[in-house]
């Protein structure tokens, strides 16, 4: 399993608006650049979940991989948090919430993300100031 140099990689929903404002949300957020990232649509995802036997491959959730574990939905959201600059980290301690309540937060926007933001026909294409952070 490819360790990505120490690099936590999170998957997202390539033609999603809100999900691909999430990522250049995060990517300002991120100064260290500790994460990586890839479509769900993409190869690159595939193969990366092919390797970690995952059996997740539905498109309605943000998947993190850190540490070659596999984090989806509100776990992944806030493990992320952990990472980011200013007081984003804090929105972390949202995690002692029981699971159930943040899924069923996470679950309805994500059922209503392209009824409220919209979609894209096709994923986004990185700039080249962000494209190495993109796995391909």
């Amino acid at each position: 399993m490819n360790n990505f140099n120490g690099k936590s990689v999170i998957l997202f929903d390539g033609v999603c608006n809100l999900c691909n404002s999430s990522v250049n949300f995060i990517i300002k957020q991120d100064k260290k650049e500790h994460f990586l990232f890839a479509s769900l649509q993409s190869d690159a995802a595939k193969e990366i979940l092919l390797q970690l036997n995952s059996k997740i491959i539905e498109l309605d959730s943000i998947i993190l991989i850190e540490d070659e574990k596999v984090y989806e939905k509100s776990t992944a959201v806030l493990k992320i948090t952990k990472h980011l600059d200013k007081l984003y980290y804090l929105l972390y301690y949202f995690i002692v919430l029981p699971v159930f309540i943040r899924n069923w937060i996470y679950n309805f926007i994500a059922k209503n993300r392209y009824k409220w933001f919209g979609k894209r026909e096709s994923c986004m294409i990185p700039s080249l100031e962000i494209k190495n952070r993109f796995l391909s």
